[in-house]
């Protein structure tokens, strides 16, 4: 036995001892291991873990319990773990054994409330480990047996998922505490990945039982199928039954033949099948040799328009242009011409009822009517389909479309065409080149289906709110019939026959319960409604009849209930909308002009102002850039004509102008304000208000030429609901006032102009009047 000597501390006693290097190998304290190792007459040695060549800092007091002699002459001890020591001075004696100074550091024996809390733990997830392993039991009762906390964390030695730096760190922890949760760190860590193994097992097999319990099943079904007659062989004759009665085009039906001795030869059971049979469902559903029967009457067909919408001549005409056509062509055996196809485009402000008319058109020529909405789709896929290899494709809107309405010469209306988006999955406006070409369109291949699909025998309406949006190649293939907006007779008109009878059942009223005068609904027109539509008019309509329904539900009231001036004003409240020409035109600087926009038709009122020291032109309200040089023009071309004029020539020296456009929040462009401009400028300098009967539009030019514009029939309905009964146009937009309603031209005079001086002439006040703005 070595040398022993007490430290300071009476846990701890140093003692020379034979070191003993375990190669890769850890022994705790409380673990029996033989090792075939020479230890001599030693009693206790010291086992230090050793790997490549470097030591562990604390190795394991053990004593030796029994010495064995090997066959050949070999020796081996059998040796008990005791406690740790660290090793310390070495020394070799004179055999070349190497003895070592040993602290020994056995476990503290005293125990707080923390360390069994810890204790719990560490069993509790030992146990759970164990549960994982499957143990039967007995593993789990030694490590409940253990009631030291130091040599319950030593237990984590016996694992083989801990490797050998792991367990040199758990021996080098001194410390019970310190020791006890890092060995609960690490069987946490064990823990957590045994789940992980667990889990994963547990799915593949969950898998391997999933596929072979669909193996057997999928043989049964087999087997069943068989007795009654229903197995993959009558599968496909059911398929090759419904191509036969499908009436398919010759190159159509040989695709379909050709995809159904695919799924003939590979089955029933693989996935290639599913996707063959889905595009052979999708070929059938293509309503092959379906029409409808055409009602070829063009008196019939205006009867239906005309009891349908009112107004709205210019469309109607050119359906039943179509159809007398068509009556033309079948009578005389006219061979039908495929590139002949109707696509019309109705553009309008919205409410003026385009979406509507479709249906009405469908009706009258006794097709079926499909919708497709178009707004805001970015993929040109939604038009020309997807192609068979990905996962979930499916033809386009239009094979769709066709498929629900189960013909092939319905009414398709392509509903807002100008609000297609555009990013990198395509632009769809560019794959309906092809859809709405009469040259073309007889023979549209759809991605998915691959094959031609005639589309010239479909009626397509397009309808949107403006045409700028709409990319020029697209515009170019459509016939563009516009919807500029209803007069207030048309309004009451269409107020009368269409929208009261329908508010009116919508909030359960009867005829004979609630009626309104042609005054009445004027008076909501006027005074509560600013649009070139019916959208707003039929809302005002609809609160009106909700107040009145709840009244006599309230028997608040007697019927029958006439609804008058009166009713008007406590239904919606006070006035909204306020013929204001003559107050805004009252003093200098201010002009009347008109706007043309996607909501319809609006009146603008372009006011001028000048002060001192400076030489700047100042425009405000959120105009365009073309805006913005029509301005500068109309400065300019008042300037040259300031003699003719009476304005000082020192009127323009050294000072600024300032053109404000109201309302300040709404965007605006274009040229045709540029006469307006001129007047406001021209009004303001001379002193010589506006009169209040004249609105104007008009491009203005640097030689004082007024050039002609568009839209001219919308602001027209604009300036007619706002009052204005004098209109200043362009000479070479005269020809455009045969598309005004005659009503509208009983109300307004129009006076065609080329040059700003006559503007000027007919819109400026004779006499200047006293004024607050500066000049």
């Amino acid at each position: 036995m070595g040398e022993r000597s007490v430290s300071e501390n009476e846990n701890e006693t140093t003692i020379r001892l034979l070191l003993v290097p375990l190669e890769d190998l850890v022994v705790f304290p409380n673990m029996n291991v033989t090792l075939t190792v020479d230890v001599g007459d030693e009693e206790r040695v010291l086992l230090v873990p050793k790997h490549d060549g470097e030591y562990a800092k604390v190795g394991t007091v053990a004593e030796v319990t029994d010495r064995i002699r090997l066959p050949g002459g070999g020796r081996a001890v059998a040796l008990n773990g005791l406690h740790r020591g660290v090793a310390g001075a070495a020394a070799t004696d004179s055999q070349g054994q190497l003895f070592v100074d040993v602290d020994e550091h056995p476990d503290d024996e005293h125990v707080d409330g923390k360390l069994r809390e810890l204790e719990r733990e560490y069993r509790a997830v030992v146990e759970e480990i164990l549960e994982l392993r499957g143990d039967d039991g007995r593993i789990a009762a030694f490590v409940r047996s253990i009631s030291d906390p130091g040599a319950l964390a030593d237990t984590s030695g016996y694992s083989p998922e801990l490797t050998f730096e792991q367990k040199v760190r758990l021996l080098e922890t001194v410390d019970v505490r310190e020791r006890l949760e890092l060995a609960l760190e690490l069987q946490r860590e064990r823990l957590a990945l045994m789940q992980v193994r667990k889990r994963i097992h547990d799915d593949v097999e969950s898998g391997v039982e999933k596929q072979q319990r669909e193996y057997i099943l999928r043989r049964q079904l087999d087997s069943i199928r068989k007795e009654l007659g229903e197995d993959e062989a009558s599968v496909v004759e059911e398929y090759r039954q419904k191509i036969a009665e499908a009436e398919m085009p010759e190159k159509v039906l040989e695709q379909a033949e050709r995809e159904l001795s695919r799924l003939e030869r590979m089955g029933d059971q693989t996935p290639e099948a599913t996707v063959i049979r889905n595009y052979l469902d999708w070929l059938l559903a293509v309503p092959w040799g379906k029409r409808s029967e055409e009602r070829l009457d063009p008196v019939y067909t205006r009867e239906v328009l005309d009891r349908d919408h009112a107004g709205l001549d210019d469309v109607k005409d050119r359906i039943v242009e179509y159809i007398a056509v068509a009556k033309l062509r079948k009578e005389r055996g006219i061979e039908e011409d495929k590139r002949s196809g109707a696509i019309l485009t109705l553009i309008g402000p919205p409410g003026t009822g385009k979406t509507s008319i479709g249906e009405s058109i469908a009706r009258a020529t006794g097709r079926e009517f499909v919708r497709m909405s178009l707004g805001g789709i970015r993929d040109e896929a939604e038009i020309r389909g997807h192609r068979r290899t990905y996962i979930g494709a499916l033809p386009g809107r239009l094979v769709r479309a066709l498929r629900d309405a189960g013909t092939l010469n319905p009414v398709i209306m392509l509903d807002e065409v100008d609000k297609i988006g555009a990013d990198w999955r395509g632009d769809p406006s560019s794959a309906l080149l092809e859809v709405l070409d009469p040259a073309q369109n007889h023979s549209f291949r759809d991605h998915y289906l691959d094959i031609e699909l005639d589309l010239s025998e479909v009626v397509f309406l397009a309808t949107g709110n403006m045409t700028e949006t709409i990319p020029g190649p697209l515009l170019d293939r459509m016939e563009v019939i516009r919807f500029d907006g209803y007069t207030t007779d048309e309004k009451v008109a269409i107020a009368r026959g269409y929208l009261w009878p329908r508010q009116r059942e919508r909030n359960g009223l009867r005829e004979d319960e609630v009626s309104i005068s042609d005054v009445a609904l004027e008076l909501g027109i006027t005074e509560y409604t600013r649009e070139a539509g019916v959208r707003q008019l039929e809302r005002e309509l609809g609160t009106i009849l909700r107040k009145t329904a709840t009244k006599i539900a309230s028997d608040t009231v007697e019927v029958p209930v006439e609804i008058g001036h009166e009713q008007i004003r406590e239904a919606l409240g006070r006035q909204k909308v306020f013929r204001e020409t003559a107050e805004r035109t009252a003093v200098p600087g201010v002009a009347t002009g008109l706007a043309a926009t996607a909501t319809g038709g609006d009146v603008l009122f372009i006011e001028a102002t000048s002060h001192q020291n400076g030489d700047k032109l100042v425009l405000t309200g959120q105009l365009g850039d073309v805006m913005k040089e029509s301005a500068q023009i109309a400065l300019s071309s008042v300037r040259s004509l300031a003699t003719r004029l009476g304005i000082d020539e020192d009127a323009f020296d050294d000072r600024s102008f300032h053109v404000h456009v109201p309302a300040g929040a709404i965007p605006k462009d274009g040229p045709s304000a540029g006469i307006t401009m001129a007047t406001a400028l021209a009004s303001l300098l001379t002193r010589r208000p506006v009169r209040h009967t004249v609105g104007m539009t008009g491009e203005i030019t640097l030689q004082g030429r007024v050039l002609p514009i568009g839209g001219l029939k919308q602001k027209v309905l604009a300036a007619h609901a706002a009052g204005i009964t004098d209109i200043i146009i362009p000479e070479r937009n005269r020809a455009d006032l045969t598309e005004i309603p005659e009503k509208v031209r009983e109300d307004v005079t129009f006076h065609p102009v080329m040059s700003i001086d006559e503007v000027l002439a007919f819109a400026l006040e004779e006499k200047p009047v006293e004024s607050n703005v500066a000049l």
